[in-house]
C-alpha cells in the first residue's frame, strides 16, 4: 500500500507496513519506545502536523493522525523537523542520520539509545519511504 504523505492514510499504511514487513520486525526486536513527530509548516504543509507512533519490538502497536500532545505526555522520543527535511528523508534525497546530526530533525530523547539502535531507525525510514507514493 502506498500513499501520498502527510496523509492519515500515509500514517495507516505505514502502520499496516511495520506490522507485516519481516526485516523490520527482526531488526526492531530490541526496540522499546513511542514518538511523536511534529512536522512543522514549510513549502506545501501550512499547518503543523503530528504523527504518534507506538513501536515496541519490531511491532507498531498504535498511530494516531494530528493528535493533541497532551494525549500522550511522555513519549520516548519527540523528533521536530521542517516538512521539506522530512520530505527530503523520505524521498531518499537526505539521510536519516545526517539529518539528525545537522538538526534538520530534532530528537528529544535518548540519543545513546537512538544511536544504538541505528539499524532499527535506518528501517523505519526504509519502510517510511516504501510507503509514499508521492509528497504533497
Amino acid at each position: 500500500m502506498t500513499a501520498v504523505f502527510p496523509s492519515e492514510e500515509w500514517l495507516k499504511g505505514l502502520e499496516v507496513k511495520l506490522n507485516s514487513d519481516d526485516k523490520y520486525r527482526e531488526i526492531a526486536k530490541n526496540w522499546e519506545g513511542d514518538l511523536f513527530f511534529f512536522i512543522e509548516p514549510e513549502g506545501n504543509l501550512k499547518e503543523r502536523l503530528t504523527f504518534y507512533l507506538d513501536l515496541w519490538h519490531g511491532a507498531c502497536r498504535k498511530v494516531d493522525y494530528n493528535p493533541e500532545p497532551s494525549t500522550y505526555p511522555k513519549p520516548t522520543f519527540t523528533l521536530t523537523a521542517t516538512y521539506d527535511n522530512i520530505a527530503a528523508i523520505l524521498s531518499g534525497r537526505l539521510n536519516p542520520m545526517t539529518a539528525m546530526m545537522t538538526m534538520k530533525l530534532k530528537v528529544n530523547g535518548s540519543m545513546g539509545y537512538m544511536m544504538r539502535n541505528v539499524p532499527t531507525v535506518l528501517d523505519f525510514v526504509r519502510c517510511a519511504q516504501e510507503v509514499t507514493k508521492e509528497i504533497m
